[in-house]
């Protein structure tokens, strides 16, 4: 079993810079996938960025490609997300998720993650 925690969130003004942490209790082994999804309100939840913890391979949604860093801390069982340039559109509750997989990369499906943190707000203005 696996639970996720989510830290970081917060207010923040368009172009400020914001870093999101999610700290892992239980099992992190190599074969193992994490990712940070999102959902603003009356959207559906989406995909932001995705990281394999063996070998930190990442993706990332177009919208966040250029400013946004996903990393993780083995020692510390963390997945962060470093968000830079922050945009009003990037308003949402961020949500960390994990999974136990063979893939090459992180799925960007939300139905792929076993696990998902409560999530923390984001809230960036104009």
């Amino acid at each position: 079993q696996v639970r996720l925690v989510e830290f970081g969130g917060g207010l923040a003004q368009a172009g400020d810079s914001l870093k999101l942490s999610c700290v892992a209790s239980g099992r992190t082994e190599p074969h193992y996938l994490m990712g940070w999804f999102r959902q603003a309100p009356g959207k559906d939840r989406e995909f932001v960025a995705g990281i394999r913890w063996l070998d930190i391979r990442a993706r990332y949604t177009d919208s966040v490609k250029d400013r946004f860093a996903i990393s993780r801390d083995i020692a510390k069982n963390t997945l962060y997300l470093q968000m830079n340039a922050l945009k009003p559109e990037d308003t949402a509750v961020y949500f960390c998720a994990a999974t136990y997989s063979t893939a090459d990369v992180a799925p960007t499906a939300g139905a792929m993650y076993h696990y998902w943190g409560l999530g923390t707000q984001v809230t960036v203005s104009s």
